[in-house]
This record gives structure tokens, sequence and C-alpha cells, in this order.
């Protein structure tokens, strides 16, 4: 379906007046092997499923289709790795035989229709061979990305409870290597679920050590493997895992379904981001988030477009010039990455001098997403691109965008600051807490009227009852995002703030209960607070207030020491943790509830309101003193 001949505002009604009759036109653009005799299954509520009775196959719309319509030839990958200096292209043809080959070594392994297979790799061609081979067999994959710790990929072991992992030796942060099969042997040491096998991809760069018995060589296991075909899939299976942070620290297991997935995928690449078949699309992004999983893997090459894989940073592989390097070279049309990058690079090269040298005039748009952009980063970006900045929103759970400016249907003004309308298909309300809607203008609850469009998540792994309490319980028949925001005159929305504890670091979501966790673990530590506070490159920085125990034997820059590296070494360095402020106490309520958005305002020079709960208010100046010592919270 081809909507850019209509206007937003008749698309968008479409959608809302007749949903099914919407997404089942989207639904002719996949190649199903069965036809689905639903297009909306409400007869398990609040469990909706798409597309029920139908079969497909992920891999198959993704990569064999475009081969067998006569589009063999054209690039589906681009692998660009400034930090080993590696370039490389596979076409539709080569993708897909390296995925039929892959898919017959998992097959090989035992692994079939309904199993688990966790993906711990850096960003290599091979993590999304390894993607479409357990699309292709029907398997269920769980990418994790390669910059956890192994406390908690051990974790996500225990839950996804995998057949088999799948690694690689190692994997490159500028100019540092990181073992990987290290991490992966003290993980499987740590879980309680024992994979039967793993499958490692050496790399030149580090050879991992192998388990006999254990672990099998990638590349020996290709020379004897035999490729294998895609099979049926129910259109209501599960394509993957994705876990996300949970408040409670314990990761929540996002499932995606095949069926809705691939025609929401697919829809959104056109409708969305105006791209064509065999035009050139980037996400910077990685494979472990669902920015990789939707817009690196899936969504390209549903579309049949050539999509890019960067291993590497906005700066320093080699410098802020990185980004327009790529851009020129590889013909990118569309780019999507998380504002974190651009307010890189333009601390590094606020005069855009390392745009210069590079011929961007095929560029057509860039799209923003992961944290809300900030409108001077937006507009730093609009005037050295002289192209379309779109800031959009979504998240792990929707797996494509709630709002956006939908440049494929009609380009709407921009706003900074807003990600511009509900997409097609959402429902987006603002709701007070008794479930009544908020007026124009005024801050409330960000939540979606049920059913969500297709794509989204029907259910946590193995979880329906958190699935119901973490995001339908709030306000019956709606799911709530999490965030709080306003809608104002013109319908666009405007994301104000997380409504619970999970904060936003260079677009991943980390939960500061996890984070906690850690600290309070440490020997001297009495109790602890970790918030989040503003940071102008990475959005928000998790600080964490520690409470010493008395006589506690370590105190001052050892002990914060210690502090920092207990986090990197159990949650990894994806978390940024540097900061540390040893208080004396906490402020806390009369029932003994941390006040952590009060102690967030201070730091971040806002101004508080005292909440009439609070056990001691003088304890708030102690807090504005300690974080003014780090830099932290205006004088007041």
């Amino acid at each position: 379906m081809n909507d850019n001949h209509d206007n937003y505002k008749d698309v968008y009604s479409r959608s809302m007046s007749d949903p099914e009759t919407f997404w089942a036109e989207a639904a002719t653009e996949i190649d199903w092997i069965t036809p689905f005799d639903r297009v909306l299954d409400d007869t398990r509520l609040p469990f909706y499923r798409w597309f029920s009775g139908g079969t497909l196959n992920t891999c198959y719309n993704a990569v064999d289709r475009h081969v067998e319509n006569g589009h063999g030839d054209r690039t589906a990958i681009i692998y660009d790795s400034p930090v080993t200096g590696i370039k490389a292209r596979l076409s539709y043809r080569d993708l897909q035989q390296a995925t039929a080959l892959f898919a017959g070594i998992l097959s090989e392994q035992g692994v079939t229709k309904g199993d688990r297979v966790l993906i711990y790799m850096p960003m290599i061609p091979e993590a999304a061979i390894a993607m479409l081979a357990c699309a292709r067999i029907g398997a269920i994959h769980s990418v994790v990305f390669g910059g956890f710790a192994a406390k908690e990929l051990a974790t996500r072991i225990d839950d996804a409870r995998p057949k088999l992992v799948v690694s690689a030796s190692c994997g490159i942060e500028v100019n540092k290597i990181i073992a990987y099969k290290p991490l992966l042997d003290e993980a499987i040491n740590l879980a309680a679920h024992k994979p039967e096998k793993t499958v490692i991809y050496q790399r030149p760069q580090a050879t991992a050590s192998m388990t006999k018995g254990r672990d099998i060589d990638w590349l020996e296991a290709a020379k004897t493997a035999s490729p294998v075909d895609c099979v049926p899939v129910a259109a209501t299976d599960p394509l993957y895992i994705l876990y996300t942070s949970g408040t409670t620290g314990v990761p929540k297991g996002v499932v995606r379904d095949n069926g809705g997935h691939a025609v929401a995928l697919n829809w959104s690449m056109k409708n969305i981001y105006n791209v064509e078949p065999g035009e050139v699309f980037w996400s910077a992004s990685d494979v472990g988030w669902v920015v990789g999983h939707s817009y690196i893997v899936y969504g390209p090459l549903l579309a049949g477009c050539t999509t890019v894989i960067y291993e590497g940073k906005p700066v320093g592989t080699p410098d802020p010039g990185a980004f327009w390097r790529v851009i020129s070279e590889h013909g990118v049309r569309v780019m999507f990455t998380a504002p974190t990058a651009f307010r890189a690079i333009k601390r590094e090269d606020p005069d855009g001098d390392y745009l210069k040298p590079h011929d961007l005039g095929h560029f057509k748009a860039l799209f923003l997403a992961g944290e809300r952009c900030d409108p001077d980063t937006l507009s730093w970006a609009e005037e050295k691109l002289g192209v379309p900045v779109i800031d959009h929103w979504w998240q792990t759970e929707t797996g494509w965008a709630i709002a956006a400016n939908p440049l494929g249907i009609e380009q709407l003004p921009v706003k900074p600051g807003s990600p511009t309308v509900a997409v097609p298909g959402y429902d987006v309300r603002i709701l007070r807490e008794d479930g009544s809607e908020e007026q124009s203008g005024e801050i409330g609850l960000i939540m979606i009227k049920l059913p969500l469009p297709p794509g989204c998540l029907p259910t946590l792994w193995q979880n329906d009852e958190r699935f119901v309490d973490s995001y339908l319980s709030r306000v019956e028949g709606y799911y709530l995002t999490g965030d709080a925001g306003f809608k104002d005159e013109d319908g666009y929305l405007w994301i104000m703030s997380r409504i619970d504890d999970i904060i936003n670091v260079a677009g991943h979501r980390l939960s500061t209960g996890a984070m906690e966790e850690v600290l309070a673990a440490h020997e001297d530590v009495a109790e602890c607070a970790v918030i989040g506070v503003a940071d102008p490159l990475k959005g928000e920085l998790p600080l964490g207030l520690v409470v010493l125990k008395a006589g506690a034997q370590k105190q001052g820059e050892e002990l914060k020491g210690e502090l920092v590296q207990m986090v990197r070494d159990r949650i990894g360095p994806v978390a940024s943790f540097k900061l540390v402020v040893v208080v004396q106490r906490l402020p806390k309520t009369r029932s003994g509830k941390i006040l952590r958005g009060t102690m967030k305002n201070i730091a971040d020079g806002k101004e508080i309101r005292i909440p009439a709960t609070i056990d001691d208010p003088a304890i708030l100046k102690e807090i504005r003193a300690a974080l003014q010592d780090i830099g932290y919270a205006s004088p007041s």
C-alpha cells in the first residue's frame, strides 16, 4: 500500500475508522504462504492478535522474494567498519546463500521451530545473517547487546532458555578489542539454564578459546553444512524476544510476532521514511537494540532497500566527519540515528568543517529517535545538512514509530521539540489518572487506545500477567507508554518525561533500580538512590547518591571508583555510570519512600515543590549542597 497520493489527515482517519481494511491493504505488500482468516483477532481480550490464521516466513519476505523477483544482484547490505578498515557489500543473492547456510548449521545442531537462539554479536554482517537464519527456520532469536556484562547476559539466558547461543570472538570499541567469549563463558557459568551449544564466529582481531563438545566454529561448520529453505510460520508465532529494562531491575522480554511485524515495518519504510526499493537506508544504531532489529535488519530488507551495517562511532573513528563520509561514499538517501550522536558531532565540530569535503547532494532526510531531540541540536543539523530533520518517537515495545512526521505521506511543518503527530494506526490520547482526557496543552499520561497496531508487542515472553500489569492496568482499554506529555492545538505530541524510574542514556533505556541493586551490594553502602540527571551529550546520565555505613572502611575516591567499577562489571559500560555522591541521608516520605524525583529536579536546577509527605525538609538543603560540589544543582 502506498499512501503518498493522500494527505496525512485522510490516511490517519482511515486507519482509525476502519483499521481492519487499512491493515489488510498493507498486508497485500507481504508474501503469504497461507492467507489469514482474521485481520484483527479479539477473541482473547486484552490480547489482540493480527492476521491470525495466516502463515508466512519473515526471512523469505526480507531476502528470498527479492531474489526470485529478479533483484538478486541488488546490494542488500553494505558493511563499513572504520575500526577494522574493512568494507564489503552483500547482494540479496549473497545474503540468501549465507542465511540459508547458517540456517543449515542451526538445524544440524537440533534447532527447530519455536526454539530460542540467543545472539551476542558485534556490528558485523554475521549478526544480521544469524537473525535472518533463525527467522528462516522459525526459531525465536533474542539479541543481547555486546556491551552488556556477564550477569545481565545470564539473566537473559535464564529467561529465554535458548537451545543455542551465537557469538563472536570479539567486538571493537574505537581502538579497543573487547573479548566476548570470556563474558559468554562467565554468563553460562552463572546461568541456571545451560545452552546445549554455542556457535562462535572467529574474527581476525581475536581468537576465542573453545570448549570441546559445546563450542562450534562458525566458519568450520559452514564448510560441511547444507543450506535449508524457509519454513511456514504462523503470523502470530514469535519472531524474536528483545529484553528491555523493567522498573524492578528484572528485564522484560518483549515479544514480536511475525505477521504484524512484517506488515508494519514494510509499510513504515515508504510511508514514514519515504524510502523506495533499491535506495540506501542507514540506521546508525546497533543490532542489540530495537532500532537495529527494525531498521538495520528487518525494515530495509523487507522493503527491498540497501541497509548499512556500520561498525564505528559518530566521532573518533577517525573524526567528526565519519557520518558524512558514510553518507557520501555509499549514497545514503535517508539516515536514522540518536540525537546523542549529533550532539557529539556538534560538540567536536560546531562549524561543520568536517562536512565540507563530502558531497551529500543525494541525501534526503535525517530521522532522530531514542530520546527527545533538543531544539538546538535539531536546528544545527537542519542548518548544516539542508534537509528535513525529523524527531520521531517510539519504544522497544512498539517496534516502530508511534509519532513521526510521515514524509512518505505528507511532509508536515516541523515544531522543534515535538515528534510531530501520531502515526496512522496509533490512537494516542493524553489522559488523567482517572482515565478522562486532558485538555489541549495540559500534561498527562501518554496512552494508546487499544488495539495497538500491527508490529507492537502482543505480550511479554511467557508472562501475560506482567504484560497486563505493566502496560494495560493503569486505565482499562489503554496501553501505558510510561511517558508524560501533551498534545497542542494542532494535534502535535510533546513528550516531556518518563513517569517511572527508567532513565534514557544516549537512547538506551536503563533501570535505575538495577543500578541501585549493584551499589547496595557494596559492603560500605547503607542505602542508595540512582537518579537520571540532564546531560547535554547523552540526554541523561545516572547519578548515584550513597549513604555509608557507620565505620565504613572505604571512603572518598577509592569508594567511588569501586562503585563505578561494580556497575560497569554488572550492567556494562552502556550505563555510563561515573557520578557518585556520598550524602549523610536521603530525603524520604514518612512512609519511607525515597524522593528520587525531587532530587532529580534539584540536580537539574529546577524549581522544586517540597512534598507534603517529606519527613525532614532540611535534608533537601544537604542534597543540594552535595550536588553543587560536583557541578549540579544551580545555587538557591
